[in-house]
């Protein structure tokens, strides 16, 4: 029997902010089966979920709800969420609780090295909450993660998905100054759609801050992407394409949007596989290195195994282009 991660997962009962619950009902709508998934239940998935919580980590992948964490923490691969897990803003599709943050943990970087060290991972994801109380946002949380796997597990690759620090200067050159491989910031959604989804962001300063990152680091891979099926049109979609390119982004993820309680923004329809296709067929045509599209598509879903695909990418348009 199959299922969505959010009738089969354990996760913490907290509070919801009260602007996340006066979103209007979301009618449920019935999951093709191009969608659904089967509950997690494997070793593998155990064990990952024990060490994560040995070293009091909090992952995107529960947080988030996110329908691929059986076959990722499988794979023992999964997405980190440093700087706690209360979120400053309450964007319509999230399921990240909402409210006052809790002080930062000092401790964090160490035992999220540790724990990618014990793990013996070949990628980690390093993502977080917005943490707009903070005066640099949580950039140096992340510069100082980046840092200590670097030492505990020097053959790790790194990925950060960061938030966009809006009104946090300086905070994007700490990122990218500690050197990860892959810098992501998804623009998950398009510009018409802000106000109503993502309304405590700004889409040119996402795609700006992308664009910054690759010109402070010209080797950096850059990443964003989108959801669709909340009420986007096909060519909303490719000038989204065309603002990334412009932007010099290397790498785009489209995935399936998915409400994960009835008080979220409702999904519009469900995209199906076919016009998953397509995108990806015209994105690479626009000229990223790699597009990943498909109805369970998140930013970080086979994150490691894409960056060997980057990387082998970039190597061919640099043959190419000599």
């Amino acid at each position: 029997m199959t299922n969505t991660l959010q009738n089969t997962a354990t996760k913490k009962t907290r509070p919801r902010h009260p602007e996340k619950v006066k979103n209007p009902e979301n009618p449920h709508q019935r999951k093709p089966a191009w969608i659904r998934v089967k509950a997690p239940n494997s070793k593998q998935y155990a064990e990952t979920r024990k060490l994560m919580r040995e070293h009091g980590l909090n992952t995107v992948c529960e947080e988030a709800s996110c329908p691929n964490i059986g076959e990722c923490w499988s794979r023992k691969h999964s997405t980190v969420m440093i700087l706690g897990d209360i979120c400053t803003r309450a964007c319509a599709f999230c399921n990240v609780a909402t409210g006052k943050p809790r002080a930062v943990d000092v401790m964090e970087p160490e035992n999220l090295a540790q724990s990618v060290s014990k793990m013996g991972m070949n990628h980690i994801v390093i993502t977080s909450v917005d943490r707009d109380d903070l005066t640099d946002g949580g950039a140096h949380q992340f510069a100082k993660s980046i840092t200590r796997i670097r030492d505990l597990a020097p053959d790790t690759t790194i990925e950060v998905l960061t938030p966009d620090f809006l009104k946090k200067p300086g905070a994007l050159k700490i990122v990218v100054d500690a050197k990860p491989d892959v810098f992501n910031h998804n623009l998950e959604t398009v510009p018409r759609l802000y106000p109503s989804v993502r309304p405590g962001a700004r889409y040119e300063n996402s795609l700006n801050i992308l664009n910054e990152a690759k010109k402070m680091d010209p080797e950096l891979f850059t990443k964003s992407g989108i959801m669709v099926g909340l009420g986007e049109t096909k060519q909303e979609v490719y000038q989204v394409m065309d603002d990334m390119r412009h932007a010099d982004i290397d790498f785009l993820t489209i995935g399936q949007y998915l409400a994960p309680t009835t008080k979220h923004a409702a999904v519009d329809r469900f995209v199906t596989p076919d016009e998953f296709d397509e995108y990806k067929k015209i994105g690479l045509d626009k000229g990223f290195l790699l597009v990943a599209s498909s109805p369970l598509t998140r930013s970080s879903y086979h994150a490691d195994k894409d960056f060997e695909i980057l990387r082998h990418n970039r190597l061919q348009q640099i043959k190419s282009a000599s």
